[in-house]
């Protein structure tokens, strides 16, 4: 299997090419900066250097070529409302066009939950975040693709406990990176767990259990010590 992991060097993305070179499974790290290469060349992926503002859509396409699928990590982590309109936002709508042009069907969005940083004041660049993270859900959405969107709850850098709480609406909670990266991974192997909405903070459903229930197809929730259905 290969896998195109577009925001390698950040905090998800860096974790989640550790965790799939480890299993085996040829990774392609695509990161913004020359001084990024040798931490992600370090993960055991593939470093590429690329750019979703100035590369363009052929180009991204002929670099996802050959993968069996594309996980989209990427974010403009605060720089401002017009890099995040152009990262987050026209940068997904490029790589999706491009997963398509490039016949890699499996795309997985990693997005925000709608309520993560409600109350605590973060101003107008975090509002703006949020609404073009709801465009890009939309826009992923209506597609052919087969895709699979996931809202962490609010992220920590705390070690991964492995246990989630995951389903199509979840209450906002911290989850921890480690945590975010080890159910993608687990998501990416279950084709079944397919054009959903995942909610995810951490919990006490082990990230196994969780990806596979999500991907019976039923409603199914992995709120808490057990699987209820919704």
């Amino acid at each position: 299997m290969k896998v195109f992991v577009i925001g390698a060097a950040g905090g998800v993305g860096s974790r989640l090419c550790r965790l799939l070179a480890d299993e085996g499974v040829a990774v392609t790290g695509m990161h913004r900066n020359l001084l990024q290469f040798e931490s992600v060349a370090a993960t055991g992926a593939s470093p590429l250097i690329g750019d979703l503002i100035g590369d363009d859509v052929p180009k991204l396409s002929h670099w996802m070529c050959g993968h069996d699928a594309v996980v989209f990590t990427a974010g403009a982590h605060g720089t401002g409302i017009d890099q995040t309109s152009l990262i987050d936002g026209r940068g997904l709508e490029k790589a999706v066009a491009a997963a398509e042009a490039a016949g890699v069907t499996r795309f997985v969005l990693v997005s925000a939950m709608p309520e993560a940083g409600r109350g605590k004041n973060l101003g107008e660049r975090f509002e703006h975040y949020l609404g073009v993270k709801k465009a890009t859900e939309a826009y992923l959405s209506r597609t052919d693709l087969d895709w699979l969107i996931v809202r962490p709850g609010t992220l920590t850098d705390d070690p991964g406990s492995g246990l989630v709480a995951a389903g199509p609406a979840v209450i906002d909670a911290p989850v921890s990176r480690d945590n975010v990266a080890g159910f993608l991974a687990a998501a990416i192997a279950r084709p079944l767990l397919s054009q959903q909405i995942v909610e995810l903070t951490d919990g006490e459903t082990t990230i196994a259990e969780a990806a596979v229930t999500l991907a019976g197809g039923g409603t199914e929730v992995a709120t808490g010590r057990r699987l209820l259905s919704a």
